[in-house]
């Protein structure tokens, strides 16, 4: 058959002509990047972890006793005297243990309890045990040490502030540590300040003592922390307020929210929305997971944005932001309460923390918000894309520099805009039932997981495998690009038939396999929204209708972000469809009824059955004598329960097959 000779009509759908009224760098994922970006003094040592071969112990407990009394005045020194109790459990058979321990910050004064000597040099701390430990024997070494009087990027001290801020790897600055984020320990933790100080850490505060004009503050944290969140934050003077927020599952328990804030900074606003930021997450992922929360500002050596440390966060200085505070208080889940195993795995902290800064926004402005939001990030991400995969597993083993691990483009908007491309193909039913059920699940609560984690757990939940979609938008650089051509051509009767060719250009990338959302818009003013999985490159489609198609959407709402695009209107580069056709059913997903249309290019006995995803037949035609042309038969669905199903033209000793979606 020839094609018709329509005048070409190009329509461009390049995917960030989107007029957004949202800027993502007026967002807190930017000030969050700007903050973790600035950390490029932090001298990067090798963990004992890849100079030791092997993890062999298992920390199960930090318990840190500082006395920072003298570094709250003038000339405000960096020295301070601390011990650190380590409790590890032997994961094989060991006679000495290695922590990572920066030679530059800490002099290592002793090892006591179970040791017998120990070595400090290239960062690491070597402790000989007093015996040999089988797996599963637990054992402790008290550690007794002094940060040096140096700056390091990691303890700071100034003016009456002193706090710390680790991530990703400067919690061994200022005390000897696994450090590394897959061995998470409990945390006890007590500091020594003049009486006017407050100091802030992690978990509840169990007591805080007061003698003459000294001040203990004993802080426990009965969950797990890795040692980059593990913070002490303190301040001559702070101002502190508490807000109480009753959780959803038993309102008589009540959580204490801390705020501390400079003079002249209005924290209200934020204090005013914790509640309802709290509910909001804790309903759609799981309950707020920790005893306790908080959030701090600090000072101008902590000039942009905020640090997620585990139940008290870091902000910069009156950054009281609703929009810092979505995405900080977001890695309290995702991040801290499951936290990433290794630095491959930070899209699970920041991936996560930015998409949920737009999530927020949707609980106010709704759906379109939050798209507008997430094609915003998308636009970053096309503008500044550098080329390297979200995920690299060398990561895992060398940490990268912060321009890369915490790259804007990727890291954060790309990697916010892959989980919203995950909601998009699985659905807004299945995507919010694997978060909460990846968020309850104790195999990573409190603990650390991998991508492949995630991933086991979104197979696990739809019951399909879409290994593929992490390759394709995690470990895959780049993005697509369509290059689509499509037709309509009249077959008499009052019948089309609309063509569509998906292609993909891009030459830094191999081929991208996802559901295509297209939109056809009719001369009666009606549309038609139809669902297809393109599963190889240069894959064809036909549909018939019994009314003139007018304009043809690829992708009409944009929910594929990570995209350039264009469609054109003209002659499919295959030549045209010949033969016999089996169109996509209309609509996709149906409801009661759906209709399945097909061509015949010449008279013929056809049939259409219906097929569930256990190969029983539901629904049948039988077969009934056909014209040359094209057809359509109604199915009746009611019967039929939502699920995926297979329908099946039979005709001239062959069979064509396409997919359709029951949903009610």
């Amino acid at each position: 058959m020839k094609h018709l000779n329509l005048a070409v009509l190009v329509l461009l759908t390049l995917t960030m002509t989107v007029q957004a009224q949202f800027d993502p760098k007026t967002s807190g994922a930017y000030s969050c990047f700007l903050r973790k970006s600035s950390m490029q003094e932090l001298p990067y040592l090798p963990s004992q972890a890849n100079t030791a071969g092997p993890h062999a112990y298992d920390v199960l407990k930090y318990t840190i006793n500082a006395d920072l009394y003298h570094c709250y005045t003038s000339p405000y020194p960096h020295d301070f005297n601390a011990s650190v109790k380590i409790r590890f459990k032997a994961d094989s058979v060991i006679k000495s243990i290695k922590l990572d321990a920066a030679y530059a910050s800490l002099q290592i004064d002793s090892v006591k309890l179970a040791s017998t000597s120990f070595s400090h040099s290239g960062n690491i701390l070597t402790v000989i045990l007093d015996r040999t430990y089988n797996p599963g024997e637990i054992a402790e070494i008290l550690v007794y040490y002094r940060h040096k009087n140096v700056t390091d990027n990691a303890f700071y001290v100034s003016g009456g502030f002193v706090f710390t801020d680790s991530e990703p790897e400067g919690a061994r600055h200022w005390f000897p540590c696994y450090d590394s984020p897959s061995d998470k320990a409990l945390l006890d933790l007590t500091a020594k300040v003049p009486a006017n100080v407050k100091l802030g850490s992690n978990g509840r505060l169990a007591d805080s003592t007061v003698i003459a004009d000294t001040i203990f503050y004993h802080w426990v944290s009965s969950n797990s922390v890795a040692t980059y969140l593990v913070v002490m934050t303190s301040k001559v003077n702070f101002n502190l307020d508490i807000k109480y927020y009753h959780k959803i599952t038993n309102p008589a328990d009540s959580v204490p929210i801390r705020f501390y804030y400079n003079a002249g900074e209005s924290p209200y606003a934020c204090e005013g929305l914790i509640d309802s930021m709290t509910t909001y997450y804790s309903r759609n992922w799981c309950e707020h997971p920790f005893e306790k929360n908080g959030f701090a500002t600090l000072n101008n050596q902590f000039a942009w944005g905020g640090m997620e440390n585990q139940t008290l966060t870091s902000f910069c200085p009156n950054c009281w932001e609703a929009s810092l505070m979505a995405h900080e208080f977001a890695h309290q889940w995702y991040g801290d309460m499951i936290t990433c195993d290794t630095w491959a795995d930070i899209w699970l902290n920041e991936g996560f923390a930015t998409w949920s800064e737009a999530f927020w926004r949707e609980s106010s402005g709704g759906y379109i918000a939050y798209l507008n939001d997430i094609q915003s990030y998308a636009s970053s991400y096309l503008s500044g894309n550098p080329g390297w995969a979200i995920s690299n597993p060398d990561w895992a083993i060398n940490t990268p520099s912060v321009n890369v691990l915490f790259n804007w483009s990727i890291t954060y908007c790309k990697g916010a805009c892959v989980l919203h491309q995950l909601r998009y193909v699985i659905g807004d039913s299945l995507f919010f039932k694997v978060l909460q059920t990846y968020t309850t699940d104790t195999n990573y609560k409190y603990k650390s997981a991998t991508i492949a984690n995630f991933s086991q757990e979104v197979n696990r939940v739809t019951g399909q495998n879409y290994d593929w979609f992490f390759n394709e938008w995690i470990f895959t650089p780049n993005n697509p690009v369509y290059a689509n051509t499509y037709q309509f051509s009249n077959h008499g009767g009052g019948n089309w038939r609309v063509d569509f060719y998906a292609k993909q250009v891009q030459n830094n990338a191999a081929f991208f396999k996802m559901p295509l959302k297209l939109k056809i818009h009719f001369t009666d003013n009606s549309d038609t929204l139809i669902n297809v999985m393109n599963y190889y490159n240069g894959q064809a489609y036909q549909w018939v209708f019994g009314k003139q198609p007018q304009s043809f959407y690829f992708d009409p709402d944009n929910e594929i972000v990570l995209k350039q695009a264009a469609t054109v209107v003209g002659v499919p580069e295959r030549g045209g469809f010949e033969g016999i056709v089996l169109g996509q059913n209309t609509p996709n997903p149906s409801d009661l009824k759906t209709t399945i249309p097909f061509v015949l290019p010449s008279p013929a006995e056809a049939s259409i059955s219906i097929m569930n995803t256990l190969g029983i037949e539901v629904w049948q035609t039988g077969t009934l004598n056909y014209t040359a042309g094209a057809h359509s038969v109604e199915a009746d669905l009611s019967t039929l329960p939502s699920g995926v199903y297979i329908y099946i033209l039979k005709t001239d000793g062959r069979s064509y097959s396409g997919k359709m979606v029951i949903s009610r």
